[in-house]
């Protein structure tokens, strides 16, 4: 096991991994930048280093500030969260050549699998299902009018790097095609240095279903079954759930040995998330691969019991899963509110400020994972989550109730939040009844 890990993130995913640290015995070194100067969750670790202005370009995501600080702290391994660095192969690869771990997977499998259009391929020659798409990235304009004249509008235009919706467009006719590949380029190469960008087939109305999957260096891959991420605005999740109400138990399993066949197909090894769309019909299809710790892991650590940020570690410094497939058993449901500094009312605009008062939630099966206190700051500069809220119940509808009431005591007394939102959507028959689809938000809440 490691002595020291460089936490190279911030806030909550930070918090998370310093406290997981913590309970495997091992020190921690935390960086932080002059926006975060201050934060509370810095205490924790053993040593912190600020790395640069409050600029995400000019600190979290300045590699040799990371590796400098990295080095002044005498770590072993360096565990990147989720965002900033943590899908950069060249940033795996420099940690590597300095003698010090990256807790994910190998250069090799992250840009195997990090290139959508790449890891498309890997899926297809696995027998996975893919939705029809481009070839390869799409050079031009006609190109793309090409593509959509053969499969059918509406498409999808979506970025061969990077996550979180950005770069990602549906058009539905040539003029709007045409647009929207400029700004999925553009938005793509201002997020991931990278504008290429890939044509789908786009799905209407679908579900959207992750499996998650570990794999360590002795050949063991094992599934963590599915989480069901269908809320969402922009293509962004609002809330995660497990298990997913749209899928068979045949479903299921398919889609949850398609995803360890793929992985192991890579050469994979650590935490993946492998995402799939799921079609009215109940058919799936691979969309790509998230090669690190998702933000909504702990719906899985819910229902399963496995510790992902811990056996991430243990993985990474060499240990075996201790589990058969058979072992690990999905009990209970589990769902999770994402908690952002938002304004739902006004087109979700963030709402950066000191919060006077945090009180958070609790009770049998409640968690709330959070960097923020009562007189935190919220800085304008990243992403604009402050919190992650969570249930665990022996049923769905038990896990609505709770969740229902554990937001009514959570209370984030300053800024504007995504609290009522959340009322909104666990409140609605068709989340409750789930009838719900990817669309759902902007469609029926939204519009409303």
């Amino acid at each position: 096991m490691y002595q020291r890990i460089l936490v190279a993130n911030r806030g909550e995913i930070a918090l998370r991994i310093i406290r997981a640290c913590r309970e495997l015995g091992v020190e921690t070194v935390a960086i932080y930048s002059e926006g975060d100067r201050g934060s509370r969750y810095l205490e924790l670790a053993d040593e912190a280093y600020c790395v640069g202005p409050a600029k995400a370009a000019d600190s979290y995501l300045k590699i040799s500030s990371v590796i400098s600080a990295a080095e002044v702290g005498n770590v072993q391994a360096i565990h990147p969260g989720y965002g900033f660095l943590a899908e950069n192969a060249h940033f795996n690869e420099i940690c590597r050549s300095c003698n010090i771990d990256f807790i994910g997977p190998t250069p090799d499998a992250m840009a195997r699998l990090g290139d959508k259009n790449a890891a498309r391929e890997l899926a297809r020659q696995t027998g996975v299902p893919v939705v029809p798409g481009s070839e390869g990235v799409i050079a031009n304009e006609n190109e793309a009018l090409k593509f959509a004249h053969e499969v059918g509008f509406p498409v999808l235009i979506k970025a061969v790097a990077g996550g979180g919706g950005r770069g990602m467009r549906v058009a539905s006719n040539d003029l709007a095609l045409k647009s929207a590949l400029q700004q999925a380029r553009a938005e793509a190469e201002a997020a991931f240095g990278n504008g290429d960008v890939y044509l789908e087939k786009y799905i209407e109305h679908p579900r959207h279903v992750e499996v998650q999957v570990l794999a360590d260096h002795h050949g063991n891959v094992v599934h963590l079954y599915e989480r069901d991420c269908s809320v969402q605005r922009r293509h962004q999740k609002l809330i995660e759930e497990s298990p997913s109400t749209s899928i068979s138990a045949e479903t299921r399993a398919a889609m949850c040995d398609a995803a360890r066949n793929l992985i192991r197909a890579a050469k994979y090894t650590n935490a993946a998330t492998v995402e799939f769309i799921v079609d009215k019909t109940g058919s799936f299809y691979f969309i790509e691969v998230n090669a690190r710790i998702q933000v909504e892991h702990p719906v899985t650590e819910m229902v399963t019991g496995i510790d992902l940020i811990k056996w991430q570690i243990r993985v990474a410094a060499g240990e075996a899963l201790p589990w058969s497939q058979n072992d690990i058993v999905q009990r209970g449901a589990a769902i999770e509110c994402r908690i952002n500094a938002e304004n739902p009312r006004r087109n979700f605009q963030p709402s950066p400020g000191k919060i006077d008062q945090l009180i958070a939630p609790g009770g049998f099966g409640v968690r709330f994972d959070t960097h923020a206190h009562s007189g935190y700051t919220v800085p304008p500069y990243y992403d604009s989550m402050i919190g992650k809220l969570i249930v665990h119940q022996p049923t769905r509808a038990d896990a609505i109730a709770c969740m229902q009431r554990a937001l009514a005591e959570l209370r984030v007394d300053g800024i504007h939040t995504t609290i009522p939102i959340h009322q909104e959507i666990l409140s609605h028959s068709a989340f409750v009844e789930g009838r719900i689809d990817t669309t759902f938000v902007e469609r029926t809440l939204l519009a409303e």
